[in-house]
């Protein structure tokens, strides 16, 4: 049972309050849901962001324990998801900082940091011959364009954010979300055109 049925079943008011006050309790039954509800878009959603694996799992891990650190800093007025992207974007900003005096911001530009496997390597469906060249052609595109752009196509049509939530998660104006959208998606379709030539 995810964490949005175990609150409708319990009768709870919304699902984000419910969430905000399991978190302020630091519910561990919670974070167990909230783990596994949400597991595999966060590693993929980290994976997209760092370009690299094995970071992005130490990443996730980090993720979820300053969750369970400053849960209470969660307020319910957001999508917990918004909260969750934009805690797990904020650390790999810091790592990236830390490590070198290159910013994400700063991989906007820099095509060298682009992860060279598919996001989620789980066995889905789509493994049909077919339509796993598709997936493929599209992960080559998608990690192919800058880290920016790659972002905000990834948040809302992979994770299915909307631009105010992706703005949120990024703090750039929501001007600045729709003009990446855009371009991302530019230059995601001329490199699949590319690709097929």
């Amino acid at each position: 049972m995810n964490a949005a049925a175990y609150y409708l079943v319990m009768g709870m008011e919304s699902e984000a309050s419910a969430i905000a006050r399991g978190l302020r309790r630091r519910d561990p039954d919670l974070l167990d849901r909230l783990i596994e509800q949400y597991q595999h878009r966060l590693l993929r959603y980290l994976v997209y962001l760092v370009g690299n694996r094995e970071l992005a799992e130490d990443l996730f891990q980090e993720t979820w324990i300053r969750v369970l650190e400053r849960g209470d800093q969660y307020d319910g007025k957001h999508e917990f998801s918004t909260w969750l992207y934009a805690v797990a974007r904020n650390l790999s900003i810091d790592y990236l900082r830390r490590k070198s005096p290159i910013s994400l911001e700063g991989l906007m530009d820099n095509e060298e940091h682009v992860p060279l496997e598919p996001a989620d390597p789980r066995p889905l469906a789509w493994e049909v011959a077919a339509q796993h060249e598709q997936a493929e052609r599209i992960s080559a595109a998608l990690v192919s364009i800058p880290a920016g752009y790659r972002e905000t196509v990834v948040l809302r049509f992979q994770e299915g954010l909307s631009l105010e939530e992706i703005a949120t998660v990024t703090g750039v104006r929501l001007g600045t979300v729709k003009s990446r959208l855009y371009r991302g998606l530019s230059m995601l379709m001329s490199r699949l055109q590319g690709a097929r030539a």
